[in-house]
């Protein structure tokens, strides 16, 4: 059964410490994240773990990177008044959840998510025989799991981890949601409802399990959402009370799409570190300056009375992040009749990027002269993390027969 989606819904995501970053982390990642905060409860989180995973034999720099990408995320506006922001290892339950999830979960599930070869092939140089990266898709539903999270902001070639962490979810509610006095609990907790709430779920009940009807099921949920009076457990265990199945222990969450993002490099392909073609949040305006005037343009101007084409200049596709309508049209009139040179059409471009980054490296520099408030801003969030990690952990431990008293 899938956790049901409302405005309190609650969000997981995270990255990987790379240390500093760029526009394409703030245009595809940060963004959203600072809207889904305002939005959601959200968890983000330094997978510092995930790290490992492919750079186990180089963590020197790990330690560093952990502090500047934070830096970064709350100089970019991530809110830790409006959203929990922690460190991945300083909530220990990640870990013992991915054991015992790891208990449960058939290696071909592992050896069949997508990425899985596709790093091997991309990542040749590297040993990568180990458990730690065929693991890793697993240590991501523990992430997510932990929480209970219902939705996982992610892009499409990303869908296939969320999925697998579904059907881990699955099956492990299909081994150990089964109580023995299930039904006696349930209705035990339908009675907690009050009278009028109470006849209104059985009623909706019946009308699924004996009619299918959706519609019924849907509303149902709703009603246990609005429910004020019943534990978290007994919330869960109507859930799977209402549609026929067992409690829910570990709810599946859902891939939430976020839209691919559109900040090119400065070579016209995506912004990335191994293509060094970025621009850091914390280059100085001399230097973003610089790298976008020296950007490549349409190999066709050779002289500056030569006609181009802007779809092949890769200093459009700029524009078509940060330009209006009418910045645009002159764009496009006067490339392609000549009537302005490569240096007038990225002028529009370098005063955007220095316009967004204003704001950005203020705060960076306010945050990186206080490194205590950082540290204490991403202690408060790994103690709120792991507050809501403990609870689901002590219920899995119970329903695996692990709970010792």
């Amino acid at each position: 059964m899938n956790s049901v989606v409302s405005s309190h819904q609650r969000v997981l995501s995270g990255m990987r410490p790379t240390g500093r970053l760029h526009l394409g982390h703030y245009h595809g990642v940060l963004k959203n994240w600072i809207k889904l905060q305002h939005e959601y409860d959200c968890f983000f989180f330094v997978a510092d773990w995930h790290a490992l995973t492919t750079s186990y034999d180089n963590t020197a720099g790990i330690n560093a990177s952990v502090w500047e990408m934070a830096v970064d995320w709350l100089a970019a506006g991530v809110n830790p008044g409006a959203a929990k922001i922690f460190i991945q290892s300083r909530v220990p339950e990640h870990a013992e959840l991915h054991l015992l999830l790891s208990m449960i979960t058939p290696l071909g599930w592992l050896e069949r998510v997508p990425t899985y070869k596709d790093q091997q092939e991309k990542l040749k140089e590297k040993d990568l025989a180990t458990y730690g990266f065929l693991g890793y898709p697993l240590l991501q539903s523990a992430d997510i799991l932990i929480y209970r999270a219902g939705l996982v902001p992610v892009g499409e070639d990303q869908v296939a981890h969320v999925e697998i962490t579904r059907e881990v979810a699955r099956r492990f509610n299909h081994l150990y949601g089964r109580e023995p006095d299930f039904e006696a609990k349930a209705e035990a907790a339908v009675k907690k409802m009050g009278k009028k709430n109470a006849k209104l779920y059985h009623e909706l009940r019946k009308r699924y399990t004996e009619q299918g009807d959706h519609e019924a099921l849907a509303t149902g949920r709703a009603l246990l959402e609005s429910q004020q009076n019943i534990t978290l457990a007994d919330r869960e265990r109507l859930f799977g009370y209402l549609d026929g199945a067992g409690r829910t222990i570990l709810p599946e969450p859902q891939a939430l799409l976020t839209p691919a993002s559109k900040m090119p490099g400065l070579d016209g392909q995506k912004m990335s570190k191994s293509y060094n073609n970025t621009i850091a949040l914390r280059d100085e305006p001399k230097q973003v300056e610089q790298k976008l005037r020296t950007m490549p343009t349409d190999p066709a101007r050779v002289r500056r009375s030569d006609a181009g084409d802007p779809a092949k200049c890769p200093v459009w596709q700029l524009h078509q992040v940060y330009s209006d309508d009418t910045v645009k049209s002159w764009v496009m009139e006067g490339c392609t009749s000549a009537g302005i040179g490569c240096l007038d059409c990225k002028q529009p471009v370098v005063d955007a990027v220095l316009n967004e980054l204003r704001p950005i490296q203020e705060r960076v520099v306010e945050f990186s002269n206080d490194p205590e408030r950082v540290r204490n801003i991403l202690a408060e969030g790994s103690e709120a993390a792991r507050s809501v990690a403990r609870a689901t952990l002590d219920e899995v431990r119970q329903v695996m027969g692990l709970s010792y008293r």
